[in-house]
């Protein structure tokens, strides 16, 4: 991998073996700066393989997102410039210090096994330090077990905690 921190992209190269023998990926992780129709055209497709009750933000609601000082929307491009997969990091001061969440990660059915998930991660930690967070958090529903297992590899440790949530009328 190699950052470029001047334009919030970085590069991943994962060479893996696949079928018939080894099989390389080549993308860029890259913090959105602006909303294009490409953008919203890739939630649409993305948001409903995270959640079947959530529906796909609009321009709208990603140009609140993107101009939000505290939220980064990482999506991870491969060489012909598709949208693959995405993360939200959002970084936040408290008064015991920086923290840093990782949420609604999602990665395209049809580029999963290539890395993306975890080049996007790898970019998302990166980029959490950098802004000042010592510790990152987040959630994963345990029916997610390939997710699980990459959290998990890549330094993530489960937490004893209770999560809870309140929902308004």
């Amino acid at each position: 991998m190699s950052p470029d921190r001047s334009t919030g992209v970085e590069r991943f190269r994962r060479i893996a073996p696949g079928p018939g023998g080894v099989a390389s990926t080549l993308m860029r992780i890259e913090t959105c700066s602006t909303v294009d129709a490409d953008l919203v055209a890739a939630m649409a497709r993305l948001i409903p393989q995270l959640s079947r009750s959530a529906p796909p933000p609009d321009s709208a609601a990603l140009a609140a997102i993107v101009g939000s000082d505290a939220c980064h929307l990482l999506v991870a491009r491969d060489d012909d410039g598709s949208i693959l997969g995405s993360m939200t990091l959002v970084v936040f001061p408290i008064p015991t210090g920086i923290r840093a969440w990782i949420e609604d990660v999602v990665v395209d059915d049809a580029a999963r096994g290539r890395g993306v998930g975890e080049a996007l991660n790898r970019h998302a930690i990166a980029l959490a330090g950098s802004l000042g967070a010592t510790t990152i958090d987040l959630t994963s529903r345990p029916s997610r077990e390939a997710a699980n297992r990459l959290y998990r590899r890549i330094g993530f440790e489960p937490r004893e905690t209770n999560v809870y949530r309140y929902q308004g009328d």
